[in-house]
């Protein structure tokens, strides 16, 4: 038994080790070009690159975000199937219809921007809207290798894309100065680079496969049925994500939007990155676990995997708190430029709110599991428009403090209303583990 185990168990460690190395790339990358865009933007110019960047999570989860999603899922029943060819041109396709409904909704946004007399967020309204199509093009490239489980692939991109936008975010503001709309075209010019690298691995892990003369439109059904939730639910996860921001803006003022854009990239960017540490290594694997979910002992071995990766996580996010709470001070003087230690009080509780949101996308791996994104819908939706209404009262009341407090009593809701649902959907199935 052992000797059987021990070439799977190298497989697996050296695609863990290959993860970790990218997220911790990734995660570095990302404190340190908080570091440097604090060093050369004031609070007011940061709230505004965050209140921009809102535009480009519009376009991720609206448009992009469930087309991505769909390419990175389907990978494993394709080669199961043996039809990688039409999987890839179903893919090439529907990434190719995202990119025009993003451009029939920027011009829209330009006109409307113009005839508001908001002429100055223009250029950076156009700029993440660029940026978001090139970031979906990278995720779905990034899913397909990462379903494929080219664990150093994936770890390379991660890496280098975090830190290209440090070089070019610096150099583009060295060019032509400090403001938010120079920081996003550096986030351009490294999605680009990063997407041209991604195409040259595709084409050596694909190297005989051409989808021409295919026929896409099977694949096209199956990956927009599980795809098309995703896009329902997202204008009202946008507007969760978004609100936060918006709602500091309405009742407080842009450079509280900026000192918050600090604070959750310190204390919940990190901690949901290394969540997706464990669901991008495991993610593939359980993937193709499940398969096509009509075997009843793959199904049950997905369950258990996720209920063990939640107990663990759940405990990381316990240590995180503690962490957080007794070195926050130290973090922000490490970090950060002095004009932003005011709310440094306030890392450990993002870190909970992070911790718990994290392990609820653990659990809802276990209904993509399933093929049934559609149950999703409406439930999302509802906790959408709860998280939407606790940020704007917590805004409203407290400011900057209230607004973390909402997102901490939200994240523990929603973790345990997906504990319940993702229980629910295997209790009342043929392959109950329950």
């Amino acid at each position: 038994m052992l000797n059987l185990d021990l070439p799977r168990l190298r497989r697996l460690a050296k695609e863990g080790g290959w993860i970790v190395f990218g997220q911790a790339a990734s995660i570095l990358g990302a404190l340190l070009l908080v570091r440097v865009l604090t060093q050369h933007l004031d609070p007011a110019k940061y709230g505004q690159l965050a209140l921009g960047l809102t535009v480009a999570g519009l376009v991720n989860q609206v448009v992009m975000g469930g087309i991505s999603g769909g390419i990175g899922r389907y990978y494993s029943i394709a080669v199961e199937r043996k039809e990688l060819p039409g999987y890839l041109g179903a893919s090439f396709q529907m990434m190719g219809f995202a990119t025009v409904t993003v451009s029939v909704i920027a011009l829209p946004l330009m006109v409307g921007l113009y005839w508001l007399e908001c002429s100055q967020w223009m250029g950076l309204a156009a700029a993440a809207m660029v940026f978001s199509v090139l970031s979906s093009y990278n995720s779905s490239l990034n899913g397909i290798q990462n379903a494929a489980r080219q664990r150093s692939i994936v770890a390379f991109h991660g890496g280098l894309d975090a830190w290209l936008k440090i070089l070019f975010a610096l150099g583009v503001m060295l060019w032509l100065g400090s403001s938010s709309t120079a920081v996003v075209i550096g986030y351009i010019l490294s999605s680009l680079i990063v997407i041209g690298s991604q195409v040259l691995f595709l084409r050596r892990l694909f190297p005989s496969l051409s989808p021409a003369g295919c026929d896409y439109k099977p694949w096209r059904r199956e990956m927009w049925a599980y795809s098309w939730p995703f896009s329902t639910w997202g204008i009202f996860t946008w507007a969760q994500q978004s609100s936060d921001r918006w709602a500091l803006q309405a009742f407080a003022s842009t450079q509280e939007v900026g000192q918050y854009a600090v604070l959750f990239q310190l204390g919940f960017t990190p901690i949901f990155l290394a969540g997706g540490l464990a669901m991008n290594f495991l993610g593939p694997v359980l993937y193709q676990r499940s398969g096509d979910a009509t075997d009843q002992t793959r199904i049950i071995d997905t369950y258990q995997i996720t209920r063990k990766l939640t107990i663990a996580g759940l405990i990381m996010t316990l240590i995180g708190f503690l962490l957080g709470y007794g070195l926050h001070k130290w973090i922000f003087q490490l970090l950060i430029n002095k004009q932003y230690h005011a709310v440094s009080y306030l890392l450990p509780w993002m870190i909970l709110s992070a911790g718990f949101m994290s392990c609820h996308h653990i659990l809802g791996m276990r209904v993509s599991s399933l093929l049934r994104t559609k149950e999703l819908v409406y439930p999302q939706i509802i906790m959408a428009s709860l998280a939407i209404s606790l940020n704007i009262i917590g805004a409203f009341l407290n400011g900057i403090t209230g607004l973390t407090a909402s997102m901490v009593i939200f994240s523990i809701i929603y973790f345990l209303w997906m504990a319940y649902f993702s229980n629910n959907i295997f209790r009342n199935s043929k392959f109950s583990p329950i």
